[in-house]
């Protein structure tokens, strides 16, 4: 049950909040309790010692702050913060430091490219969806929920 939980339940957690930041520039509530409630069962589960549960819960707990720091100053969205807080509990201290470099660098990499493609019109096939044209628009954020997943 533990092994199915860490194969399907994460991944498709991440892949479900990084779909609905590109189609709606919000990562919904659920998507953080989900994760936060799935690392709670796999670690009661899978019978994770309780220090090392309070690591990754500390983990956790910093991310949050430093991220809704950064939502504060406008930097990302509340759902980029939770989801990165949540992605931090499963991570614990150990895999932190490489998700934020890999988020980092994916994020710059999404921004480059949707900024680039701005400056094209865009194509009459990708026109009469919605999501397209908020990506397209100048005005709206870049949907970083993409690269934190």
């Amino acid at each position: 049950m533990t092994d199915l939980l860490l194969l399907f339940v994460f991944p498709a957690l991440m892949a479900y909040a990084a779909m609905s930041d590109m189609l709606t520039m919000t990562i919904p509530n659920r998507v953080s309790i989900a994760l936060v409630g799935g690392f709670a069962l796999v670690a009661i589960l899978g019978g994770v010692p309780l220090p090392t549960v309070a690591i990754h819960v500390l983990a956790g707990f910093l991310v949050l702050v430093m991220t809704f720091g950064m939502f504060a100053a406008g930097w990302i969205g509340g759902g980029d913060a939770k989801l990165a807080a949540a992605t931090a509990l499963w991570l614990g201290f150990g895999g932190l430091l490489e998700y934020a470099v890999i988020s980092a660098v994916a994020g710059g990499v999404l921004t480059v490219v949707l900024l680039s493609l701005r400056n094209y019109p865009l194509p009459a096939f990708a026109a009469s969806w919605e999501w397209s044209r908020r990506l397209h628009n100048a005005r709206t954020g870049v949907p970083y929920g993409l690269a934190l997943a």
